[in-house]
């Protein structure tokens, strides 16, 4: 059975591309298109990666991961960053609410892969 991962981004093109190159490996794909969405999302279906961005209109990419880490099924689930974020800063504040790993658009596919490879096989 295929992992299931759970793209959230405002940007249309970018969960396309992201998609794309992870149902391409094999992987399972659903989409949000912000951060309420996603939670959404989360608590419909138990899905093993989420990939978030962080600059979204409602809710940002910290605030979702705090509050899908708040849910008892998600505790460990692996949650990465996909944004044009790259402060140290900002990356701090990501691992403090539980993200498991940080990727700066735009991405590589190839990279991407190797990540996503690395956290859930």
């Amino acid at each position: 059975m295929a992992k299931k991962v759970l793209t959230v981004d405002d940007s249309t093109s970018i969960r396309q591309m992201v998609a794309f190159t992870l149902k391409s490996a094999g992987y399972e794909v659903v989409e949000a298109a912000d951060g309420n969405a996603g939670v959404a999302q989360a608590k419909n279906q138990q899905v093993d990666l989420i990939l978030t961005d962080q600059n979204m209109p409602g809710m940002d990419g910290l605030t979702l991961i705090r509050t899908v880490r708040a849910l008892p099924q998600y505790k460990t689930t692996p949650i990465l960053m996909l944004t044009t974020e790259s402060s140290d800063a900002m990356k701090q504040s990501g691992r403090a609410v539980g993200a498991t790993g940080w990727l700066v658009k735009p991405f590589d596919p190839q990279k991407l892969l190797e990540v996503v490879r690395k956290v859930i096989g």
